[in-house]
């Protein structure tokens, strides 16, 4: 269909009351002349600023809306036909909606169907493939159904077809399913079987042997990924979480089941997609490490292959200890020279198998940061310490011997693991004493070693700590508090700090707190440093307001002190939407404060309602409420629906620890049972390398609180107990 005059109405229609991505819409109009005129540079910049207005970052507004009728004429014209509809067809993907009622978009797109669909006939396949793709997501079946379906059958250009199975499946499975049956033999073009087998899984047919048999057949599956299913990109991957999803046994077995063959493959891009999947696959399910280790092992063919899995193979840390004879050859490859790639398996082993690991750690020690890292880092296991070695503590001593070669953050991890093994590393203490002025995260390692020291080295310990501190060293003034009790020095540190504020004042009121009465002389400092009820908005300033708002209660006692801190904290924290956590560390605070802290219940009640905050509002509410006041049941409730979405699964164990085992009804406890006893993970994300590790501890946990449930229950007295008992007197 030819439109001679796309843009009629367009300097009429009343753009400027409403809004996009970046405000007014005023500017559409000069953008969607740019879009159909000559110059092409110009139509590039016009499409590329229409993507970031109406559809930025996934969501839409209410001048996304109003464009439809110009966009849709504007690509029935022929101007950039294909790039248009996939910007409508985004469009009415988004499930983010500003300013508008939703589904508002696609019924807009919807009214432009008699346009849209006459591209599903036209020439250029690109185009008929992305009108496909974009009709489909109006979702009115009613309309789009019947013109796809004659397309179906009429279609002969492989990628178009797949897109129509697809558009088909998208609004009606069942019927997506019946076509994809039909097309999945090895007859057919590879991206239409690829998208049949997504048809057959998105209806929910069974995983069959055929269909485990075609998957494999379409190996390496990456170049068959459709250009407008982003979640889809890694073909192999999407179906095994496809598979996982379903929470059968027999779906499980599936997706382990092709991921193992896909490991053992010949082809090295048949492995590469294999170990995508086997990542995917790790991280959502617990029962994955277990039955993949072994295919993994088997796809470590040369040294490029293990160094490929060292990472997924670190994540399961000990769970991958089958792999330990895999990594080593490679980590303990060279230790004289730098070599990143013995690095990244050295790394990997020292999770996997530690003790294996800490000789060849000693031996590469200072040319090896990312092993050492894992040993003594933030990727660490924090259940606990990296095994002591005595070549390894030689040759920590020997880097601290040599200041001027370290650098970044050995200094701290090589001190910190002389910490963790403590008096064992005693023989270390002369050369941490000489890094304690280049290095003062020493100070730790130098109070770890002599707590457990006879009185007179330590003695001997404080002395050269309070001379640390007496330069000011913070944590040399807190290992002397630690060691003599002596809080003078350290007094004088966090005096110092608090008064210079940025990012050191946090952990300096965070300091102070402990410190209690012994601190009164701090209490004028903190109050100056509080940003106060017209203060900053910002996650730094909240934070230091939270941990000033403790130091003050600890120190002072005066709760009416900390909690006009705190609501002001609350009260500001409501209009940045960036504060979820900061609103967090303010209820876990006001919990600090006991019944002092009562005037902040309803700050907390308002928490409840957001998965996120749920947990710490209704650890604090437990601790400040009335407790005739509070529904425990409800409170259970909202903890475990914030454990389940993988909001704060961590904060769930502690709230639901302090609500008591009698808050769990027999619904919650088959939730919560859920939770620790089913194969999905429940920490699903977070800092890669540590989920894993962190659903463990979840698990642990989640399992500790069903034993207090059951022992609660065996310990209760029976129904006829308490006559028996009264009849016995």
């Amino acid at each position: 269909m030819e439109l001679v005059r796309p843009l009629d109405g367009l300097d009429s229609h009343p753009w400027s009351t409403f809004s996009h991505a970046y405000g007014s819409a005023d500017d559409l109009p000069d953008l969607l002349r740019a879009l159909v005129g000559a110059d092409a540079a110009a139509a590039d910049e016009a499409l590329s600023q229409l993507y970031g207005s109406l559809l930025h970052q996934g969501t839409v507004y209410a001048a996304s809306a109003e464009s439809v009728p110009f966009l849709a004429r504007i690509a029935v014209a022929g101007h950039r036909t294909a790039d248009v509809l996939a910007l409508l067809g985004g469009m009415a993907e988004s499930e983010d909606e500003h300013g508008m009622a939703p589904g508002t978009l696609r019924t807009a797109l919807a009214g432009q169907l008699p346009l849209l669909l006459t591209l599903l006939t036209g020439a250029d396949p690109i185009v008929r493939r992305t009108a496909a793709w974009a009709v489909s997501h109006t979702r009115a079946a009613t309309s789009v159904l019947p013109a796809l379906g004659e397309r179906w059958e009429e279609e002969s250009e492989p990628l178009a077809r797949a897109e129509v199975l697809a558009g088909i499946t998208r609004l009606d499975p069942s019927a997506g399913a019946a076509r994809a049956a039909t097309v999945l033999g090895p007859s057919q073009p590879a991206a239409l079987r690829m998208a049949a087998v997504f048809a057959r899984l998105d209806a929910g047919a069974p995983w069959t042997e055929a269909l485990h048999t075609t998957m494999l057949s379409l190996l390496p599956a990456e170049p068959l990924r459709s250009d407008f299913d982003m979640e889809r990109a890694e073909p192999l991957a999407a179906v095994v979480e496809a598979l996982l999803g379903r929470g059968r046994g027999a779906d499980r077995e599936g997706a382990f089941a092709l991921i193992d063959a896909s490991l053992r493959d010949s082809r090295a891009e048949v492995r590469e997609e294999a170990l995508w999947a086997a990542d995917r696959a790790c991280m959502l399910s617990r029962g994955a490490p277990q039955r993949l280790v072994p295919g993994l092992c088997a796809a470590a063919v040369d040294e490029e292959a293990v160094v490929a899995l060292s990472g997924l193979l670190g994540g399961l840390g000990t769970a991958a200890a089958p792999a330990a004879d895999v990594l080593a050859p490679l980590a303990g490859r060279d230790p004289e020279h730098d070599d990143d790639e013995a690095d990244r398996a050295l790394a990997a082993l020292v999770l996997v198998a530690p003790a294996q690991a800490a000789p060849l750690l000693a031996a590469g020690l200072g040319r090896r940061p990312r092993a050492l890292d894992a040993a003594a880092g933030f990727l660490r296991p924090t259940a606990s310490a990296f095994p002591y070695d005595g070549e390894l503590l030689d040759a920590v001593r020997r880097r601290l011997a040599r200041p001027e070669d370290l650098s970044g953050n050995e200094p701290g991890l090589l001190t910190g693991l002389l910490a963790e093994w403590g008096s064992l590393a005693a023989a270390a203490l002369p050369e941490l004493y000489a890094a304690l002025a280049r290095f003062p995260a020493a100070a730790r390692a130098v109070a770890a070693i002599a707590a457990d020291s006879a009185p007179g080295e330590r003695a001997r310990v404080v002395g050269v700590l309070r001379a640390a501190a007496d330069q000011g060293s913070i944590p040399a003034a807190k290992a002397v508090f630690d060691l003599a009790g002596e809080h003078e020095p350290l007094l004088r540190c966090l005096d110092r700090d608090i008064r210079l504020g940025g990012r050191g004042l946090t952990e300096a009121a965070g300091a102070a707190g402990p410190l209690g009465t012994r601190a009164a002389e701090l209490a004028p400092v903190l109050r100056a440093a509080l940003a106060g009820g017209g203060g900053g908005m910002g996650t730094p300033t909240l934070d230091a307001d939270i941990a000033i708002a403790g130091a003050l209660w600890h120190i002072t006692g005066d709760a009416a002190e900390a909690v006009a801190v705190l609501d002001s904290v609350f009260e500001r924290a409501q209009h940045n939407p960036w504060s979820q956590w900061s609103m967090v560390r303010a209820a876990r605070t006001t919990a600090l404060l006991g019944p002092a802290g009562r005037p902040l219940t309803a700050r907390l009640e308002a928490l409840l309602d957001d998965p996120v905050q749920a947990p710490a509002a209704a650890l604090a509410l437990t601790a400040v409420a009335e407790p005739a006041s509070l529904d425990r049941i409800a409170l259970a409730a909202a903890v475990l629906w914030s454990a389940e979405r993988d909001a704060d699964p961590t904060g769930a164990c502690d709230a639901l620890e302090a609500l008591g085992a009698d808050a769990l009804t027999a619904d919650h406890l088959r939730r919560l049972s859920d939770l620790a006893e089913g194969d999905a993970r429940v920490v699903r994300s977070g800092v890669e390398g540590r989920v894993i590790r962190q659903d463990e501890a979840f698990r642990i946990r989640a399992r500790g609180l069903l034993a207090a449930r059951a022992a609660n229950r065996a310990d209760a007295p029976g129904p006829g107990a308490r006559g028996r008992g009264h009849g016995a007197q």
